[in-house]
């Protein structure tokens, strides 16, 4: 792609527009953007320099070369409709990965649930590639390191099938678990092509062969991980409140990475099994230092007597691995009380995954229940205190975050009143929502 063409995103809030935009303004393209409201996000983006309407706007469009667009713009938005009428190329994303892409050596991570942390821990290991994440990386406190780079780390999107367009020079797929399947026709056949797919697009591809599909395609040249085989000898520790996994990897020694769980020397080790025939194994045991994990996922906000994680986990199987990783880091902790506030992740998740989000919480709990973040979908009649009745939940309409002092700190839970203060113990919010914010108080 030339230098300094003229590049307006159509929903520069997104965090996946958002990182195109600051890695392509790295790479040196002109950027504009708009939204239609102002987030933390579109404030970084001005600090850079990039002028930002809000809201849309046909005033916008002016003389670029290029207009990508998020996928929830539809063709009557203002900005989409002036572009035409310039006649001025309009893309969307998956249409625009091609074009930014396909001069690159990229390493792209799918699948359906640890790709961000895959992706993450892959730059660390690659300090010398650009880098888009679909997650805020610790390391350099960005979705996206913005430096210009043949090569780049990219977090791939199965759920447009936007993956496709990746241009992989080597694909990573931590699992293939069903998710999204409104974008394949509701047809887990189409679903599972596309994954097959998106491998043979690439000339060196790594999977969990322990994956329910993964592990069928037999005849698929490709980097093998079996973690009950692979992955040996894993043990947490604590350094200063932080939670550290230590694992060995096959016969390559002994990996520490940030993080508690299986989980995570799972994603850990498909990112350096991606790399011992380019890398020595002693630089990538000590680059995998660099990753002090990622934003909202096991996001530890407050340590001490009491203690509050943030999580993003919106599906039933990331928050069994998670509640998995917090009981461990509760019995290095010496053992406390835990709290669980869940808020739901859209209506059609929810319901095509009831049965198993009734299981994926444990009994020894207390559970708080937000309203479902509905995500732009219609709401939909559902009794959360009658479906979960067997946790006994505590159903609240949000939360705030008071801070007051070191000694007075907590969490308090409203409905048509105060219901339930938290001030000490282990409190973990699951969401893909706003809940976030109020556990950061923002």
């Amino acid at each position: 792609m030339r230098k300094h063409l003229k590049i307006h995103f159509i929903g520069i809030g997104g965090i996946g527009i958002s990182g195109l935009a600051r890695y392509l303004k790295a790479q040196g393209a002109i950027i504009s953007g708009s939204d239609i409201q102002e987030s933390n996000i579109t404030q970084a983006l001005k600090k850079l320099g990039i002028p930002i309407t809000i809201p849309h706007n046909a005033s916008a469009i002016t003389d670029q070369d290029i207009i990508v667009h998020s996928a929830i713009i539809k063709e009557d938005n203002i900005e989409i409709q002036a572009a035409k009428a310039h006649d001025i190329m309009v893309l969307s994303r998956k249409e625009a990965l091609p074009m930014i892409l396909s001069d690159k050596k990229v390493y792209s991570v799918a699948g359906a649930h640890g790709k961000s942390t895959t992706t993450a821990i892959l730059s660390a290991l690659l300090p010398e590639s650009s880098a888009i994440i679909g997650a805020i990386s610790k390391e350099f406190n960005s979705n996206v390191r913005e430096i210009k780079s043949k090569s780049v780390v990219f977090e791939a999107d199965e759920s447009d099938q936007s993956f496709l367009s990746s241009n992989p020079y080597c694909a990573i797929v931590v699992n293939a678990e069903p998710e999204h399947l409104e974008n394949y026709h509701n047809d887990l056949h189409l679903f599972h092509g596309a994954y097959a797919q998106f491998l043979l697009n690439s000339s060196k591809r790594v999977i969990n062969a322990e994956d329910l599909y993964l592990s069928t395609l037999e005849e698929l040249r490709a980097i093998r991980l079996f973690p009950s085989k692979d992955i040996h000898n894993i043990h947490y520790e604590l350094c200063e409140g932080e939670p550290y996994t230590y694992f060995e990897l096959k016969d390559f020694g002994v990996f520490r990475v940030w993080g508690l769980g299986e989980h995570v020397a799972i994603d850990a080790s498909l990112a350096i099994m991606s790399l011992v025939d380019e890398i020595n194994v002693e630089i990538l045991r000590e680059r995998l230092k660099r990753f002090k994990g990622i934003k909202k996922r096991f996001d530890i906000l407050l340590k001490g007597a009491f203690v509050i994680i943030d999580d993003y986990g919106h599906h039933p199987t990331e928050i069994e691995a998670t509640l998995k990783a917090v009981h461990r880091y509760i019995k290095l902790l010496g053992n406390q009380p835990l709290s669980i506030i869940w808020q739901p992740h859209k209506y059609s998740r929810l319901l095509a995954n009831l049965d198993a989000f009734k299981q994926c919480f444990q009994n020894d709990i207390e559970l708080i229940i937000l309203p479902v973040y509905a995500a732009g979908e219609k709401p939909i009649e559902i009794d959360l205190s009658q479906e979960f009745s067997h946790y006994n939940p505590i159903i609240a309409t949000h939360i705030v975050r008071i801070n007051q002092g070191a000694n007075q700190r907590l969490l308090v839970m409203f409905g048509s009143k105060i219901i339930k203060e938290l001030y000490k113990g282990v409190v973990i919010g699951f969401s893909a929502g706003d809940l976030s914010n109020m556990l950061r108080g923002e």
